[in-house]
């Protein structure tokens, strides 16, 4: 069993006067968070908040970049070419590193949102266009891809990669998430435990099948709307069996990979 990991969420999801998430409790139980850059979610003042919420945290920073989707939330699928899925992740993070300049702080990662996200698992080419543009930019940032074969073939290219898993979505027998339109309340003790499992190597699809699982993280969802109940749980739980939580370079470092 795995004794280091680090626990990201996803949040700045808030829009103008349209709150989403509870992001103030939500980041001191986590080590990194996946700020929204204002294309699926997020606009400059959220984003400006979100960065001080994080350095006041000691939180690593990271750019949650998505489609151009507001009504979906970018969970809908859009057909990018590898090129303009690496400019789309570009273009975002550029925007949420002009406030983290500000703030004195630096951007450790990046990682797609929602249906971007798949689109790397279902092209590969895209997450490794991805990762050529974003390590051109700055070579210390790691792409975040979902744990297994898209994530191994990055990182076999050469480029620095934080494999996820996760502990609030169910998997299928592919081993993909299921990502659902709109999230709602999740079991935090059940949460917990698959965050448990992840540490030892598996994790279980709806329909009971064992997948094997290499991960360096662990993601939790802002907009779920019990997150902060379930990043609570899952802290305490780790906490039972003696496992520290570490930003994404840290544990990637721990590894030597």
């Amino acid at each position: 069993m795995k004794t280091l990991i680090d626990l990201n969420a996803d949040a700045g999801e808030s829009f103008g006067r349209w709150k989403l998430g509870d992001d103030a409790a939500l980041l001191p139980q986590v080590s990194s968070v996946n700020v929204a850059c204002g294309w699926h979610a997020g606009d400059p003042a959220t984003m400006r908040h979100s960065v001080e919420l994080a350095v006041a945290n000691g939180v690593a920073l990271g750019a949650h970049p998505g489609f151009p989707d507001l009504a979906g939330f970018g969970r809908r699928a859009m057909a990018l070419s590898p090129s303009d899925a690496a400019d789309t992740c570009l273009y975002q993070y550029g925007a949420l590193r002009g406030f983290a300049d500000e703030a004195g702080a630096r951007i450790a990662h990046v990682k797609p949102h929602g249906a971007l996200y798949g689109l790397t698992l279902r092209d590969p080419d895209v997450a490794t266009a991805i990762a050529a543009s974003i390590t051109k930019a700055d070579p210390t940032l790691l792409l975040v891809l979902l744990a297994g074969p898209t994530a191994e073939r990055v990182l076999a290219d050469g480029f620095p990669v934080a494999r996820e898993a996760f502990a609030d979505l169910d998997y299928d027998d592919n081993g993909h998430i299921i990502i659902e339109p709109v999230p709602e309340a999740k079991d935090p003790e059940a949460c917990a435990q698959q965050a448990i499992d992840v540490l030892n190597g598996r994790v279980t699809s709806v329909n009971g099948t064992t997948i094997e699982v290499d991960a360096d993280t662990i993601c939790l969802h802002g907009d779920r709307p019990n997150s902060v109940e379930i990043a609570r749980a899952v802290r305490a739980r780790f906490a039972q069996h003696g496992v520290s939580t570490a930003a994404m370079h840290e544990v990637v470092a721990a590894r030597g990979r």
